[in-house]
């Protein structure tokens, strides 16, 4: 056996592969996807005047600082802020902090654990207070939607169920001052379909209809 012609096979080989798997291959699969799905393959990115303000695959908190004393006030070397009313909120982020997409995560607890028990709580009862006093005949726990009470197994999921987004609707309309029936038909204009028309259920792009309705109340 040629031990140097065996040697220089299985460098070649290694190199041929490298060269056609690690580089040929992603360039290939990459410029198919910039052609035939270049939205989905740049992340849905959605701009506004030019200027990136989301992605409809990533789900975003749409809230405002907390101030005391004319300063905002701080938690953990970062802002303290709260639901703005005037906005739909997406359904808990399960990532820290919030809906941040480089740590997709789901909590790992059984639904017997207390922890769960006590954050499904905690976010019902910050749901019941943020639309509870707008939602006619008062917000029950029982009539919490369970997107609005649990987070997704991403912890980033950007759509919520269109019956949390009817709930919230009533206090939409009421801070912005606009028919319940004009914010519901907005809902339905970005509310999308079952995947591939029987998977799942339908879901609202909050993101989306949080700038129809900037655009409607001349915001944007």
């Amino acid at each position: 056996m040629n031990v140097r012609k065996e040697f220089a096979r299985a460098v070649t080989a290694m190199v041929a592969f490298v060269v056609a798997l690690g580089l040929l291959y992603p360039l290939v699969i990459t410029g198919i996807g910039q052609l035939a799905f270049r939205d989905n393959a740049n992340g849905q990115r959605i701009y506004v005047h030019g200027r990136l303000v989301g992605s409809k695959l990533i789900g975003q908190s749409f809230a405002s600082p907390v101030e005391r004393n004319g300063r905002p006030e701080m938690s953990g070397g970062a802002p303290v802020t709260r639901p703005d009313p005037r906005y739909f909120q997406t359904r808990p982020s399960g990532t820290s902090p919030a809906d941040n997409a480089a740590a997709t995560s789901f909590a790992n607890y059984g639904p017997n654990s207390i922890v769960t028990e006590r954050v499904i709580a905690a976010n019902i009862a910050a749901y019941i207070a943020l639309n509870g006093r707008y939602y006619p005949g008062g917000l029950t726990a029982a009539k919490v939607p369970v997107d609005a009470a649990d987070t997704s197994a991403s912890g980033i999921d950007p759509d919520i169920s269109v019956a949390n987004a009817r709930i919230q609707a009533h206090r939409v309309a009421a801070v912005r001052h606009l028919s319940l029936a004009t914010v519901n038909a907005l809902i339905a204009r970005y509310t999308s379909g079952r995947g591939l028309g029987f998977s799942g259920e339908p879901g609202v792009d909050v993101l989306e209809l949080n700038l129809a309705l900037d655009r409607l109340t001349g915001r944007n």
